[in-house]
């Protein structure tokens, strides 16, 4: 992977009379869009082949910016909407860009249900902790304590875990990054596109402007030193355990990479015996 200038992923990617982004300042997601497009671009993948898909949400809005097909679907369905793209037409690439809220509230089930099928699309997830386009309220991902506009005393309920999820449940590729970890996530966002079945980037995101600042967490800056200090390395993990040791800090890495025979391939062949 050679360095690649901003002005090229702008040129060739970005819609240029929608920019500037909406995104607040420090926010991730714009951090999350460049990673996604350096992958794009590292892989020479046909643009006019691709379909972005997006729910509802702050990281929902990042298929509107991209110069290709999009289909901006209704709170929580992209999954949904992404599995009926592929399973229409399989030639094409489908990749869902969701939020925390979106990908595990009022689409959870959806998200369930894609991996168990196994359909091959590439979601990828940007973790900010909180609603953060709706009012910043608690999010089924907000860790416990945390303050929001509807737990302004912390919250009590324990959060899911999204990537451990995916990975219980089968998906055959499962990576989790911060955007300190810029370098990782593009070349997962990379094995993520190049898996056939479903593929799951999860992306811890900084959201200063709701949950840093409800939670006292300082700039973007102190919100990725706080990522890197509060996150460990899988094989370092694993280490860990091995020594009898334990930590509470979150797990990032590849969790998952796999092989495993995906929906539209046991479809076509189902179809065939039906013949």
């Amino acid at each position: 992977m050679g360095f690649v200038s901003n002005d090229i992923i702008v040129d060739k990617y970005l819609r240029k009379d929608m920019l500037p982004t909406i995104f607040c300042t420090g926010c991730g997601i714009g951090s999350v869009m460049n990673f996604s497009l350096r992958a794009i671009h590292d892989l020479n993948i046909d643009m006019n082949k691709t379909v972005f898909v997006s729910g509802i949400g702050c990281s929902s809005r990042v298929p509107g910016y991209i110069y290709a097909d999009g289909l901006h679907s209704l709170h929580g369905r992209a999954i949904a909407y992404a599995t009926g793209v592929k399973l229409a037409n399989p030639d094409l690439k489908v990749v869902v860009f969701t939020g925390d809220g979106d990908c595990g509230a009022i689409g959870g089930n959806h998200f369930l249900h894609a991996i168990r099928r196994n359909v091959d699309i590439t979601v990828i997830s940007i973790n900010n902790f909180i609603y953060g386009m709706t009012g910043g309220q608690v999010a089924p991902t907000t860790p416990l304590k945390s303050k929001t506009t509807t737990t302004p005393y912390g919250n009590i309920e324990y959060p899911i875990d999204l990537s451990m999820m995916a990975k219980v449940i089968g998906a055959p590729y499962v990576a989790r990054w911060t955007t300190a970890h810029p370098i990782q996530c593009i070349n997962s966002i990379k094995k993520a596109l190049q898996k056939t079945g479903f593929s799951f980037v999860e992306i811890l995101s900084p959201c200063p402007t709701s949950y840093g600042r409800m939670n006292k967490m300082g700039t973007t800056l102190d919100m990725t030193k706080h990522f890197k200090e509060n996150t460990i390395n899988i094989k370092l993990y694993e280490k860990l355990i091995a020594e009898g040791k334990t930590t509470d800090k979150m797990i990032i890495g590849e969790l998952v990479d796999t092989e495993k025979e995906d929906f539209n391939a046991k479809y076509k062949k189902f179809c065939g015996e039906l013949k």
